[in-house]
């Protein structure tokens, strides 16, 4: 028994003759085999890196911040990585050059300064310390970055934040004799409080405490430390009189009991 031949197949859609090769043959492919790469990996900016590094440890002051945008200009340019870490070493720096700053001015200004001063059974102070100006107790001698020597007669002058008290056996720029309380409130500004002090200030309060019969040296005059309205928020509320010599330190008490 034979086997009938099979019918030929029907001639499919894509087997037709073509001009590049047999039913059924693909024609030939011009250009190179395609395919997927994998993409080069990015290399991360070296400054970016050194300048993040730098921020951390505190190194020399502004190079972190100067680094830190050179690194910002060459990753733009050169599609580097890194960009996180150059902005991280700015901020980081930036906040501590801003933290030292602070404490730079809060300690020339003496704000840092708080210790109260060792004193006596008397109140007399023993050993020097730095203290806030409102800390300054009638009888105290005390030495201040403010030049006397600026202020015209009899005229008050801007407290500075702090004072050096001093016994007053050592060289000193002031000596408080009288500190007057001033009510809370509004500020009642400059002119109300420095009308308050010259009337304070003068007579009396000087009388008591030199003596009626004692006469103060011809170098030495009167001032007062009075709030300002930036002192004022700050609880500030004390005007300190004080006699003190224009011309340089003096020595001694002119306290009708000090020595």
């Amino acid at each position: 028994m034979s086997i009938p031949p099979q019918p030929p197949s029907a001639p499919g859609p894509y087997s037709q003759p073509g001009p590049y090769g047999q039913p059924g043959q693909p024609g030939p492919y011009v250009g190179g085999p395609q395919g997927w790469y994998a993409p080069q990996s990015q290399k991360t900016n070296a400054l970016a890196i050194v300048a993040f590094v730098m921020s951390l440890v505190c190194a020399l002051p502004l190079v972190p911040l100067v680094l830190g945008f050179v690194a910002l200009s060459q990753i733009r340019t050169r599609g580097e990585k890194g960009k996180g870490l150059a902005i991280a070493a700015i901020v980081i720096h930036g906040v501590t050059i801003a933290f030292y700053g602070i404490f730079v001015v809060l300690g020339l200004t003496g704000a840092l300064d708080d210790t109260p001063p060792k004193r006596d059974t008397s109140g007399a102070v023993t050993e020097p310390a730095s203290s806030g100006v409102n800390d300054v107790r009638v009888g105290d001698c005390f030495n201040t970055t403010d030049d006397l020597s600026d202020y015209h007669d009899k005229e008050g002058g801007q407290a500075a934040l702090s004072v050096r008290i001093v016994p007053c056996a050592q060289p000193h720029k002031g000596e408080t004799y009288a500190v007057i309380n001033l009510d809370d409130g509004v500020y009642p500004g400059a002119d109300k409080i420095i009308a308050i002090a010259e009337e304070k200030c003068a007579g009396q309060a000087l009388i008591s405490y030199v003596g009626a019969d004692a006469k103060l040296p011809d170098k030495l005059e009167m001032y007062y430390y009075y709030p300002q309205a930036s002192t004022w928020i700050r609880d500030d509320r004390k005007i300190s009189c004080f006699v003190g010599d224009p011309t340089g330190p003096s020595t001694g008490s002119v306290r009708v009991t000090g020595s």
